[in-house]
C-alpha cells in the first residue's frame, strides 16, 4: 500500500515555533532560572524570519506587491537573508542596502541568495546620501514596481512578533515568566513580544519586567530614560544588529521596562562562552542579551524564583569571520589578560 509523504509544501512553514532552551552550565553561580528563546531553529536561522514573512504576505493582501516586483530594504544581514528567502520562494526580485558593519559571512550569504546588495558605509548618519537607509529610498525611487519593507519604521514588525513570538513564549512557559530580555535594534522583535506577553500577564494577575539591550554608541537606552534623542550618544561599536544612530518607529519604548548597556568587547567573549558551555552556536547578539543577563544578575535583578526568558536571535555561523576568528579579536584588542586566546585545538597529522 504506497504510503502518503508527510512534507512541507516549502521551507517557508518552518518559520516560527522556535524551542526554549534552559541554560546550564553559563548560569550556575546566578539566581533563577534561565532559559533561551533559540531563534536560531528557524530555516534562515534567525528571528528575522518573522518580520520577512509577515510584512511580505500583508503586502500581497493589500495589493502593494504584485508579481514580478521588487522588495527592497536595509539590513544589517539578518533580515536581508530572510527577506531574500521568502523573495526566492515567492518569486520577487530582492534589493538589499547592508551596512559594512555586516560580516563578510552575511554578505555572502545575501549574494548565494541571489540577492543584489549595495554594501555603504556604517559610520555615518542616517541622513548622510551613502546611508543604507537613503541608498535603499534611492533604489525604491529608481526601481518601477518596487516595494520598500523599512523594518525601522514599520508597524508590522511590531505586529508580526505580537503574533507569534509573543504568544509562543507564553504558551510554553505557562504564563510562568518573570522577565523578558531582548536585544533592541529596529525594536520590532522585543517590542512585539512585550506588548503580548504584559497584556497575557495583565489578564492574568501577574507582571513581567522586559528588559532591552543596548549598545555604547547608540543613542537608545538615553532616549528611553530622558525622552531625548542626544547625538553625543553617537559613536562607531562593532555589534551588529542592536542599537540604534536614530529613533525607530518599530520601537515601542512604553513596554519596555529598561534599558541596559552591554561592551562590544564582553558581548564577543560571552557569545563564544555560551558556544562553549552550553553546546548552542549563538550569534554576538545573543552574546550581547547572555552578558546583560551577567550585569542584571550582578545588580541583584533577580532571585531564585526568577523565571527569565532570553531571545537568542541569530546563530554563530554568520559570526566567522568576526567574534570566532581569533585573529579577528586580536584586531579588536579582545584578547587581554583576562581573556587569553586558547591555544589551538588543531594537530595536523603529516
Amino acid at each position: 500500500m504506497e504510503q502518503k509523504i508527510k512534507a512541507y509544501d516549502n521551507v517557508l512553514e518552518l518559520i516560527g515555533n522556535t524551542p526554549i532552551i534552559k541554560l546550564n552550565a553559563i548560569t550556575n553561580s546566578l539566581q533563577g532560572n534561565f532559559y533561551a528563546k533559540v531563534e536560531a531553529f528557524n530555516p534562515g536561522h534567525s528571528t528575522k524570519d518573522r518580520i520577512a514573512l509577515h510584512i511580505i504576505e500583508q503586502a500581497e493582501r493589500s495589493g502593494i506587491l504584485k508579481p514580478g516586483d521588487t522588495i527592497i530594504e536595509t539590513t544589517s544581514g539578518n533580515t536581508g537573508f530572510s527577506i531574500a528567502m521568502v523573495s526566492i520562494v515567492k518569486g520577487y526580485d530582492c534589493v538589499l542596502a547592508v551596512s559594512s558593519k555586516s560580516s563578510k559571512d552575511k554578505i555572502d550569504m545575501l549574494r548565494s541568495m541571489g540577492a543584489k546588495v549595495y554594501v555603504c558605509p556604517a559610520h555615518v548618519s542616517a541622513d548622510d546620501p551613502r546611508s543604507y537607509y537613503q541608498v535603499a529610498r534611492r533604489m525604491h525611487e529608481e526601481i518601477k514596481g518596487s516595494v520598500y519593507i523599512n523594518q525601522y519604521f514599520n508597524e508590522l514588525n511590531i505586529d508580526a512578533h505580537y503574533n507569534t513570538t509573543g504568544p509562543e513564549i507564553w504558551k510554553q512557559t505557562g504564563g510562568a515568566i518573570t522577565h523578558l530580555i531582548a536585544c533592541s535594534g529596529t525594536g520590532g522583535t522585543i517590542s512585539g513580544t512585550a506588548r503580548y506577553l504584559k497584556e497575557q500577564a495583565k489578564k492574568n494577575g501577574t507582571k513581567i519586567k522586559v528588559i532591552g539591550v543596548d549598545a555604547y554608541g547608540s543613542v537608545l537606552k538615553k532616549y528611553h530614560e530622558t525622552g531625548e534623542f542626544d547625538s553625543k550618544e553617537i559613536y562607531p561599536y562593532r555589534i551588529e544588529g542592536l542599537g540604534k544612530n536614530l529613533i525607530p518607529t518599530a520601537t515601542d519604548f512604553d513596554v519596555i521596562d529598561k534599558f541596559i548597556k552591554v561592551t562590544d568587547e564582553e558581548s564577543a567573549h560571552t557569545a563564544r562562552e555560551v558556544s562553549k558551555t552550553e553546546g548552542l552556536f549563538v550569534g554576538y547578539t545573543s552574546g550581547a542579551v547572555m552578558q546583560a543577563v551577567k550585569q542584571l544578575s550582578a545588580e541583584g535583578e533577580f532571585d531564585k524564583n526568577s523565571n527569565v526568558i532570553m531571545i537568542f536571535p541569530d546563530h554563530g555561523s554568520r559570526y566567522m569571520s568576526k567574534i570566532y576568528s581569533d585573529e579577528w579579536m586580536r584586531e579588536q584588542g579582545f584578547f587581554d589578560s583576562k581573556n587569553i586566546e586558547e591555544e589551538q585545538k588543531i594537530e595536523y597529522i603529516k
